[in-house]
């Protein structure tokens, strides 16, 4: 494993300066993938690099990750077969820890050369406009109460309590950085974006115009 220690990016100034020159790669999936990753990440590389052929993206490519703990299978398997595959580093974004403690602490770092919080990249998106971070909060909210209600059809619980906090994270952090890089390529790890996850709010930043179909690489 290589053991790298993460800039942290303290001040939006650096955060900003620093992730301006590079091309950020999100990657989205589900945490209980039982694909094996390395055969995943391998199709993704490949869709990947012609995706960025056809856009001529020509910045060095940084992969975000947002704390998901290392597994064997899954979301954060992929994606570090991914960044391997690509050859590029990563960047982390976790939550503060008034919101989560346990987040960073179980994040994985393998890899990672800059580290920043949410709370920074929602400073980014309320300096470029006033009202994103409540028209996206209220986005997710309206999305949270439309799942519950046809859980409740279907005699499922409501989603857990957790739902909008990681699903603002997510939305947060690829609208942020599009803001500073002013593109971003957004990558599916399946074509089967399964109804009620987290996942599936990538459809309140496409909704919102935050995030363009043409930064979509959807799975096939």
């Amino acid at each position: 494993m290589k053991i790298l220690t993460p800039t942290i990016l303290r001040s939006v100034l650096t955060l900003r300066s620093t992730l301006s020159q590079y091309h950020p790669l999100v990657i989205e999936g589900h945490t209980r993938d039982s694909r094996d990753p390395s055969t995943v990440a391998n199709q993704i590389i490949s869709k990947l690099q012609t995706h960025w052929e056809d856009r001529n993206i020509t910045k060095p490519i940084i992969l975000i990750t947002q704390g998901d703990p290392l597994k064997e299978k899954g979301i954060s398997a992929i994606t570090r077969n991914v960044a391997n595959g690509l050859n590029v580093k990563r960047c982390l974004v976790c939550l503060d820890e008034e919101i989560d403690p346990n987040h960073t602490l179980q994040a994985d770092r393998h890899d990672v050369i800059y580290e920043l919080k949410y709370s920074q990249l929602i400073e980014i998106l309320e300096d470029h406009d006033g009202e994103i971070v409540n028209r996206l909060s209220n986005a997710v909210k309206n999305k949270i109460s439309h799942d519950n209600a046809k859980r409740s059809r279907l005699g499922k619980k409501p989603l857990a309590d957790w739902y909008l906090q990681y699903a603002l994270l997510q939305e947060v952090t690829k609208s942020a950085l599009k803001i500073i890089s002013g593109d971003v390529t957004v990558a599916h790890t399946t074509k089967d974006i399964m109804e009620f996850s987290v996942t599936s709010f990538y459809e309140v930043g496409l909704d919102l115009g935050l995030i363009n179909e043409e930064d979509m690489l959807y799975f096939s």
